[in-house]
């Protein structure tokens, strides 16, 4: 049934909830890289290997708490379990400006990735409930471009908010709008179709029975141990553990390579900053619009990887010595790690029934964010120690080929992974 006839009005109710929740959650996770940029270190004592360690803190929290997070939604509610952690993440997002030791900056960044961890696994079951196979790219695409338009505008403001008020500030005024987003959430989401009154019946009817017909064509699978031991899931959580070497290496610590490179301010650090981000929200919709059209997600997944890849290994020859040259293929490599999302987030609803893919992708998705902490530390650690970002676009530029060989492995078709789950159960 093409999704086409589905109700329109899921676009423009559903989406925009999902986008400005993940808004929010990204901007409380990535705004300390501009605080590591502006001082905080030299505020609180923080040596250069003990900051690598606060930086990378939040996606050790992260890991630990994915997969109960992502079968709570699944089981129970998106919509309530989000609620708790809009408030908890923006209260501690908030704390973060008024603390005075490392230790208490340490929990609390190590709290904000536990309270964070449901966030996007209940983001992927929640658009899985709305949206159909045909659809499900560009919609993931629609909230996941929450990503980088929270951190295009945050660099330009944080560079301003750090330069005139500091980076306690900062924290403050960037945590309190999830609170009181909180209470929005909670009034307008619905968890599925049956559920809201803005739909008629005939289209609640029309939307249930497209995607319970998507879920025919799969293999059942019993429970989430038989799930987790399926061969596509272990591919699909080593490609993102890979990127997420590369891609939060690049993120957290974008601006402090950027004012290696040249002596700016925090306000031009913050606008050149701005710029692969704004790359990422230009060109992820249409990678996922031609992702949905060809129906081959391991394509643009392996391909804008692969080239990211070579953009890194370019910059460890370039150096410092060009720095529009290194800017440039630095905002390259970033735009292309972020279009790859969309139609990797969309591969384990397709293989697996909705009763386990949620787990599934919070599996996935806590694999990557053992991969963002390592990333993320070792690129602080290998900066710091060598003085010169070059070691670290090795290890990011080495760490996406890994990523593109594991994801040329995932087989396309349903066909593969459904002789996979009769193997798992033997």
């Amino acid at each position: 049934m093409s999704g086409a006839s589905l109700p329109a009005k899921r676009w423009w109710i559903i989406l925009p909830l999902a986008f400005i929740t993940y808004s929010l959650a990204y901007l409380d996770r990535a705004n300390y890289s501009f605080a590591a940029a502006a001082g905080i270190d030299h505020d609180l004592g923080i040596s250069r290997s003990t900051s690598s360690l606060i930086g990378s803190l939040f996606f050790l929290g992260y890991f630990f708490f994915q997969v109960p997070g992502g079968i709570y939604a699944e089981r129970r509610s998106v919509r309530k379990l989000i609620f708790v952690s809009l408030i908890a993440w923006g209260a501690l997002a908030a704390v973060t400006g008024v603390i005075s030791s490392v230790p208490a900056l340490m929990a609390v960044r190590f709290a904000l990735g536990i309270v964070e961890a449901a966030v996007l696994p209940s983001m992927l079951v929640y658009v899985t409930n709305w949206f159909s196979r045909r659809e499900r790219s560009r919609a993931n695409t629609v909230f996941l471009l929450g990503n980088p338009a929270t951190v295009l505008w945050m660099s330009v403001v944080s560079g301003y908010m750090t330069q005139a008020w500091g980076w306690r500030v900062m924290f403050i005024a960037q945590g309190l709008p999830a609170v009181l987003w909180a209470f929005v959430w909670i009034t307008v989401a619905r968890d599925k179709p049956s559920q809201v009154s803005w739909l008629s019946a005939e289209e609640k009817s029309l939307l249930e029975r497209t995607l319970a017909e998507e879920q025919k064509t799969l293999t059942p699978v019993r429970n989430y141990r038989e799930a987790f031991r399926t061969l596509t899931v272990w591919k699909l959580a080593g490609t993102l553990f890979f990127h997420s070497l590369g891609f939060y290496g690049f993120l957290l610590w974008l601006p402090s390579i950027l004012r290696h490179g040249a002596t700016l301010s925090m306000v031009n650090t913050g606008w050149l900053s701005a710029v692969p981000y704004l790359g990422a929200v230009i060109f992820m919709l249409p990678c996922s619009w031609m992702s949905d059209r060809l129906q081959n997600r391991r394509l643009f997944v392996a391909v804008p990887l692969f080239v990211a890849a070579v953009a890194f290994l370019l910059l460890y020859f370039v150096g410092a010595s060009n720095i529009y040259l290194s800017f440039g293929l630095l905002t390259f490599a970033g735009i292309l790690m972020y279009v790859v999302f969309p139609p990797f987030f969309s591969i384990a609803p397709e293989v697996l029934p909705r009763a386990v893919a949620g787990g599934a992708l919070a599996l996935i998705n806590s694999v990557g964010a053992l991969g963002s902490f390592l990333g993320s530390y070792a690129v602080g650690y290998l900066t710091g120690l060598t003085g010169d970002p070059a070691s670290s676009y090795l290890f990011m530029g080495a760490s996406l080929l890994i990523s593109v060989c594991l994801a040329c492995s995932v087989g396309r078709s349903q066909q593969t992974s459904a002789q996979q789950l009769v193997s798992a159960r033997r």
